[in-house]
């Protein structure tokens, strides 16, 4: 016969996602929850089987006992997307640095709608790096404010997919128009690709995970 921990510990597993090192976390609190009770049981005169339905009884149905740690784990998905998007941002101004790289050659025919990009991508930047550092702050006080969770989870994972598609867009567009210029399509676009819209595809993926657990 299937130990009832077993079963209920394999149940919850199921029902979480996220983080998985604060995942596994909560599911050895649980399951050291689980064994001091049944412990507890036995000490009392129940037989292991019958200790361990009563542990898993007093524990909680999962309908009760998951929101509360999709909570926990929202939390820290979102966090880790914080810290995602402030150094994916932080290294732009680098990458994109007039006149350091080949692809930041700024060429004779430069038009003006090329010089609204930069500034666009500039400006957009910036608020990507404070929002991004708020963020990080936000879902430190989320983990001691539970009031405070759900709302700077899903914040910042909006935030988040929003500054992606934004700096994602405005990128593209930059290394489109500057090709169209005279400049390399290998370097231009091959930057565009490696250092900005794959970095931002993750920061995507774990916002919109954050928003599946928020």
């Amino acid at each position: 016969m299937s130990s009832p921990v077993d079963v209920y510990m394999a149940d919850l597993s199921r029902a979480l996602g996220g983080p998985r090192r604060c995942r596994a976390d909560l599911m050895a609190e649980a399951r050291d929850s689980l064994e001091d009770a049944t412990e507890a049981y036995e000490a009392g005169g129940l037989q292991r089987l019958e200790a361990e339905r009563s542990a898993v009884d007093d524990f909680g149905d999962l309908a009760d006992v998951v929101p509360g740690y999709r909570a926990e784990l929202g939390i820290a998905q979102s966090r880790r997307t914080a810290f995602m998007l402030f150094l994916v941002m932080i290294v732009q101004p680098i990458v994109w640095r007039e006149g350091a790289w080949a692809w930041t050659q700024q060429p004779e025919g430069t038009t003006p709608w090329l010089d609204l990009l930069n500034r666009s991508v500039m400006a957009t930047g910036m608020l990507s790096i404070a929002g991004g550092a708020l963020a990080v702050v936000g879902t430190g006080l989320g983990l001691r404010y539970p009031w405070l969770r759900d709302r700077v989870a899903r914040a910042t994972a909006v935030f988040a997919l929003v500054s992606a598609a934004a700096v994602g867009t405005i990128a593209v567009l930059m290394g489109w128009f500057s090709t169209e210029l005279g400049g390399s399509n290998l370097a231009g676009l091959g930057v565009v690709a490696g250092f900005v819209l794959l970095p931002l595809l993750l920061v995507s993926y774990s916002a919109q995970r954050c928003l599946r657990l928020a």
